[in-house]
């Protein structure tokens, strides 16, 4: 292995996933700011938000064909450039239908992007430093998702200027790709099967058969994105605290996700991340329980943001390495773009759900909301390891 090479690749390919972290993390309250500014309903605004997250369930479908016939650098720079110019168009039109395409473009190209740096990085890591690789790559994510929800506060100057400032870092980074030399012709490995939709769907069979429970994970960090950075702005906007309270509260969880993503990847090489991702989720329970308990506090839901963060930040680098133990090296690309259909689904029905809550109970209860959603994923990974078990003894 070529230990220079892979540490370029592995600091271009997080730079480029980190850019698109931070738009992002900023596009979601942003856009939330915007529409409670002008009266919009949180179910509205929850449902809008949904739009990214059907492009990224949509575009799965269809894009591991693309990226196993022209290889990742073609996806990276077409994924990159377009989330670029999709960023630019939002200031120059106000129409909400117009921003809900633009959204649905944004999930298709933010997809193209990820999926290709994604199962690159996976492809080109040794096995016995899936953990740690892969929470660095989550790491520099969601530290640009920390930083996003912070810039969006420059809506109180120009509404335009955050999706700018957005657009250009984006147009900076993604041409970094140009700087690795064996990006031009990188391709996933040969699955041996022509690539086409129909072969798509036959291996997205053999995934599910196999890692299911894998993609829980993933699931319920989307449900974590999508809802708090749409439908919480809105709940602490409607209990009395302001833009710039919730612009310090928000980046909290990314924070609390930094702070250990890479001690629990490295701890999930060593303990197994079936067992590790079930303790984690029952002290995420814990964490968003206190969060309703004192939702009125600015100082404490600071500090169970960045608890939550600890315990269930990492939850998409954890499913992402539970799958790649789970599912054959062929199969890796349709395990990844399982897993982004999985956080897509969660990102789709986390603000949809949060803000009917908000709406129905007039702002009273949220947080509950996450409690649920944990203990349920929590009962099926215990399923799923139990079911293991058993395959093993037979």
């Amino acid at each position: 292995m070529d230990t220079n090479g892979f540490k370029r690749k592995f600091i271009i390919l997080s730079i480029i996933v980190c850019i698109s972290g931070f738009s992002q993390g900023l596009l979601l309250p942003l856009i939330s700011f915007i529409f409670e500014d002008r009266g919009i309903s949180p179910a509205l605004s929850g449902l809008h938000a949904s739009g990214l997250y059907i492009g990224v369930f949509v575009s799965a479908l269809f894009i591991e064909a693309p990226l196993r016939k022209y290889g990742y650098m073609p996806m990276i720079i077409i994924g990159g450039a377009t989330v670029g110019v999709a960023l630019f168009l939002f200031p120059a039109f106000e129409a909400i239908w117009f921003w809900f395409v633009l959204r649905l473009i944004v999930g298709v190209a933010d997809n193209m992007l990820h999926f290709s740096t994604q199962t690159w990085l996976i492809q080109s890591t040794p096995p016995r430093q899936m953990g740690k690789i892969i929470a660095f790559y989550g790491l520099f994510f969601s530290f640009g998702f920390m930083i996003g929800p912070k810039v969006s506060e420059l809506v109180v100057i120009n509404e335009a200027l955050p999706f700018i400032v957005s657009g250009v870092l984006t147009m900076i980074a993604w041409p970094l790709i140009f700087l690795l030399p064996d990006a031009p012709g990188a391709k996933p490995v040969d699955s041996g099967a022509p690539s086409s939709f129909f072969n798509t769907l036959k291996n997205f069979r053999a995934v599910i058969i196999t890692s299911w429970a894998c993609f829980l994970a993933p699931m319920l960090f989307g449900i974590f994105e999508g809802s708090l950075n749409t439908n919480f702005p809105v709940f602490a906007l409607r209990n009395d605290f302001e833009i710039s309270q919730v612009t310090w509260i928000l980046p909290m969880f990314s924070f609390g996700a930094i702070l250990l993503q890479v001690p629990i990847g490295i701890l999930g090489d060593k303990v197994g991340r079936a067992r590790l991702i079930s303790a984690l989720l029952l002290l995420g329970a814990g964490a968003f329980f206190l969060m309703e308990v004192y939702t009125d506090s600015f100082w404490l839901l600071m500090v169970l943001f960045a608890l939550a963060g600890v315990f269930v930040g990492s939850m998409y680098s954890l499913g992402i390495s539970y799958m790649a133990d789970m599912t054959p090296a062929y199969n890796l690309p349709a395990g990844n773009l399982i897993a982004g259909m999985a956080f897509s689904i969660g990102s789709i029905i986390g603000p949809v759900i949060g803000g009917a809550i908000i709406t129905e109970t007039g702002g009273e209860v949220y947080f509950m909301f996450f409690v649920v959603a944990i203990l349920i994923v929590f009962m099926l990974n215990i399923v799923y390891m139990a079911i293991k078990r058993n395959d093993v003894k037979e």
